[in-house]
């Protein structure tokens, strides 16, 4: 526990780098080849929880991904159209997500000290230092 507001968990990073933005967290497995629009950087996936919202520059934060070795293609084309998100959470990350995250320089962090899907709410402010395996939650 840092300054009063903040809160700091570590955990293991995956992919390096830093980002910084709003958190659009679930409890839901996502797959990004199904599930996500490459395109317009959305969830599509008729049965999310997260369907039509945009990911593009939030901390996204998931428990792992699910699905087809696509998902990482559908990461690295989020990339390329400039919509990725800014950083990924996961509780366990799977390889198609940490090679997406690795190959686009995503930062991803997972194996948290307390569940992330639980611990960070949609719209907290979240800072994820990969490179010091740590998250910043500032509620907002």
């Amino acid at each position: 526990m840092g300054r009063e507001g903040m809160i700091e968990i570590k955990g293991r990073k995956v992919s390096k780098g830093r980002g910084e933005g709003e958190a659009l967290v679930t409890t839901q497995t996502i797959s990004f080849l199904a599930g996500v629009d490459p395109d317009r950087g959305v969830i599509i996936d008729r049965a999310h929880e997260l369907r039509g919202q945009c990911i593009t520059g939030k901390i996204f934060v998931f428990p792992r991904g699910k699905g087809s070795t696509g998902g990482s293609w559908i990461i690295m084309r989020l990339v390329d159209n400039n919509i990725a998100p800014a950083a990924i959470i996961n509780i366990e990350t799977d390889l198609i997500i940490a090679i997406g995250s690795i190959l686009g320089g995503i930062p991803l962090i997972d194996k948290l000290d307390k569940d992330p899907t639980l611990l960070i709410k949609t719209g907290d402010y979240v800072i994820v230092d990969a490179d010091k395996s740590t998250v910043k939650i500032l509620n907002q």
